[in-house]
């Protein structure tokens, strides 16, 4: 016999055991149910491990409905330590502020050792079947085949797959995946974007916050400004320390003073330093208490909630002598069940529900600290209390280096001068030195502004002085 009729054989029954394998898997395919091949896998799986030296931890991307932590914490630390010699990668981005992710791809596999010990991480994907919709397999959607005839459709799971010596299993578990977690932790905290959350149709909506207000660039007293850093560092540093003598992990800071004085800026500097998201709870959005625990057990861990002009936001009751009374008039039919109170608002504050979370500060704002009802300012509720004021020299001087980038000028002793005796607040200032860019010029129109301020002022004091003085004469009159 020929060598080419030896060939041909060889393939023709080669061609006919491919095709009778690929005919066998699917008759397995379609007539074995899905839970028996997991099963057989499953099992196949068990002997491998008796007699194997390797164990493996298996990390699904999902766990049930919800996203798998260790799986997106798995992602991020290997794309740090990504080896750009595989043959195949995977780059993604998903926002266009932050730059391209290296990760690897389907099959890949990538070395890592930790305290001596080696890792081999794998990322593998397996379909897998879900129940489909009611009305898809009535209708045929999704196509034919004995899935959707058993009423089931297939879906994507990817996994991590991490490999290590059977003796080091220890090891793996309660230090080495720990270690990737908290990496992957400190590397999100410091390249995340922060989030601004708002109420929008009763649920909380983010997107971006991008306000670039720092301490550096924060127009207040100095020693005030290192006092509120100071407590903040001190605060992220106490979990033990407030499990330990059974508080929630929390912090509460008012922030007072006229308008235009950086409250606002404040708040974004404190999210900017922590690394903390922002809610933003407008009271008036909120229709009931009920309505405001599910807010507010919504919020995420290691995050700032903000309640601004708390004072004039919402119809709250006011607690006076041990009676409960309205601040402002109710509407007809109004049921205080079906509103926003005090006492469900603090019982968040301070109360059960302010256990629902960890590492969260409490930031409330007004204008007027004297409206507030009494319960609001005690220790534990707003722990501290931030009076921001008028402009000051130091704040000036802040001001004059951000917008000008100039340390010292001629003009700085008349300004200071100047801003001692008049009240103007930081943002008039910045107002001000943001309408030229020439630093002299920025400068004297600020001086000619706040003499302007005082002189207006003065007449201001004259003529109160003169309206009080015929008042006392007309009392006379009278006498």
């Amino acid at each position: 016999m020929s060598w080419s009729g030896d060939y041909e054989k060889y393939m023709a029954t080669a061609a006919a055991v491919a095709g009778t394998a690929m005919v066998v898997r699917g008759v397995v395919s379609e007539l074995v149910p899905d839970e028996l091949r997991e099963m057989l896998r499953s099992a196949a799986r068990g002997i491998r491990a008796r007699v194997s030296s390797t164990h493996t931890v298996v990390i699904d991307e999902t766990e049930g409905l919800s996203t798998n932590q260790i799986y997106d914490a798995a992602r991020t630390y290997l794309a740090a330590r990504i080896n750009t010699d595989m043959q195949r990668l995977r780059a993604s981005r998903v926002d266009d502020a932050q730059g391209i992710m290296i990760t690897m791809d389907q099959g890949e596999e990538m070395l890592d050792v930790h305290d001596g010990v080696e890792y081999t991480w794998r990322l593998v994907s397996r379909d897998t079947a879900a129940a489909a919709t009611a009305h898809a397999a009535p209708y045929g959607i999704g196509g034919g085949g004995a899935a959707n005839r058993r009423g089931r459709s297939r879906f994507e799971v990817k996994s991590f797959e991490v490999s290590f010596h059977k003796k080091h299993k220890e090891k793996a578990l309660r230090s080495y995946l720990p270690f990737v977690i908290d990496t992957a932790k400190a590397m999100n905290d410091k390249h995340r974007n922060l989030k601004m959350h708002m109420i929008e149709y009763d649920a909380w909506t983010a997107v971006d916050l991008r306000h670039p207000s720092t301490f550096d660039t924060l127009a207040m007293d100095h020693s005030l400004k290192h006092s509120v850093m100071y407590d903040l560092e001190r605060f992220v540093k106490r979990k033990d320390y407030y499990r330990r003598i059974g508080r929630a992990w929390k912090r509460g800071y008012l922030l007072y003073g006229p308008p235009g004085t950086g409250k606002s800026s404040l708040i974004a500097a404190m999210a900017n330093y922590l690394k903390f998201d922002i809610y933003d709870l407008e009271l008036t959005e909120v229709k009931s208490n009920s309505d405001l625990r599910r807010l507010l057990v919504g919020m995420s861990n290691r995050s700032i909630l903000v309640v601004e002009d708390i004072d004039c936001t919402i119809d709250l009751q006011q607690r006076d002598e041990g009676e409960i009374k309205r601040a402002k008039p109710t509407y007809s039919g109004e049921e205080n069940e079906d509103k926003v109170t005090l006492s469900g608002l603090l019982n968040f504050v301070d109360g059960l529900w302010s256990t629902s979370g960890e590492e969260r500060i409490i930031v409330f704002t007004t204008n007027y600290r004297e409206r507030l009802d009494p319960a609001l300012l005690r220790p534990g509720r707003m722990d501290m209390h931030i009076h921001m004021g008028y402009c000051t020299r130091e704040a000036f001087r802040v001001l004059a280096s951000n917008y000008h980038n100039v340390e010292n000028h001629a003009m700085y002793p008349e300004i200071e001068h100047l801003i001692e005796e008049v009240l103007t607040t930081p943002a008039e200032v910045a107002e001000v030195l943001m309408r030229n860019d020439d630093v002299d010029v920025a400068l004297q129109v600020l001086a000619e502004f706040l003499k302007a301020k005082r002189n207006e002022a003065g007449e201001t004091k004259a003529e109160n002085k003169n309206g009080n003085q015929k008042i006392n004469k007309y009392e006379q009159s009278m006498v």
